[in-house]
């Protein structure tokens, strides 16, 4: 070993971890910056949530996989037609489902909008919807109810498989995680989730 190759003692008394900042400075303060940008990134414009139940066939399976963007709402109130994703209504909570467990429906009525449902087709305002993304016809009743102030009355698009606000109540729009509009998992499901009713 050359003198040159051997550690001097100052470099012997240098800790592990201000040698290994030296080396790795630019690629330690890379990956630093990314974590915060993701962290930002899901926290404020959006995140990929998993569809694990039947509740949103045909349109959404078990498996795939969306984007659920947050920055729409903050422009925009939801609108009838929109996928929302969101947290456990108190409803839902009181009968054992975690409060940060997500949910993902289809918007029916907002805030003082009518919603019935009479001989398996649901009415908003009185009127029918024209809904070809449902499963099949619904298999129960519903009198008309008005949507509240500051909720929303969402439902399942496969409406019998469905634990949605016909059967737990209104939907709190502080409840809200953003609006699905891309399935991107499996590849062959890739498509936007548009809403048909706007």
């Amino acid at each position: 070993m050359t003198s040159e190759e051997q550690p001097t003692p100052e470099a012997d008394s240098i800790p592990v971890w201000r040698r290994l900042w030296r080396v790795q400075k630019d690629n330690i303060l890379t990956l630093a910056i990314a974590f915060i940008l993701a962290l930002l990134i899901r926290g404020y414009v959006a995140e990929s949530r998993f569809i694990p139940s039947v509740s949103m066939e045909p349109t959404l399976t078990p498996g795939d996989r969306v984007v659920v963007e947050k920055l729409s709402f903050k422009l925009r109130p939801p609108q009838s037609g929109d996928v929302v994703v969101f947290h456990t209504p108190i409803p839902l909570q009181a009968v054992g489902y975690a409060p940060e467990q997500a949910f993902i429906k289809r918007v029916i009525g907002v805030a003082g909008q009518t919603v019935a449902v009479k001989d398996g087709q649901v009415y908003l305002d009185g009127q029918p919807l024209t809904e070809g993304y449902i499963a099949e016809p619904l298999q129960y009743e519903m009198d008309p109810i008005i949507v509240p102030e500051g909720k929303l009355f969402v439902m399942g698009d496969n409406r019998n498989n469905s634990n949605d606000s016909h059967i737990w109540g209104f939907l709190p729009l502080s409840n809200l995680i953003g609006r699905a509009n891309l399935r991107f998992w499996p590849l062959e499901h890739l498509n936007w989730i548009r809403n048909p009713l706007t």
